[in-house]
């Protein structure tokens, strides 16, 4: 099966098998949020994925 060549370049992928991703929200919109909101979704965070998902959209990864 081919690895999903979108989804792919908004993940990464670390040496132990966790998907990393942006976290959403913080394209425009934001002069409404508090700072600290703001600074919180500077960090990415780790998505939950099935074992089958993962097969799916990154296989050969």
């Amino acid at each position: 099966m081919k690895t999903n060549k979108s989804f792919k370049k908004r993940v990464k992928v670390t040496k132990n098998g966790k998907v990393i991703a942006r976290t959403p929200g913080h394209n425009h919109f934001n002069a409404k949020e508090s700072r600290s909101k703001q600074l919180d979704r500077k960090n990415s965070q780790e998505v939950q994925m099935s074992t089958k998902d993962k097969s799916r959209f990154l296989a050969n990864l």
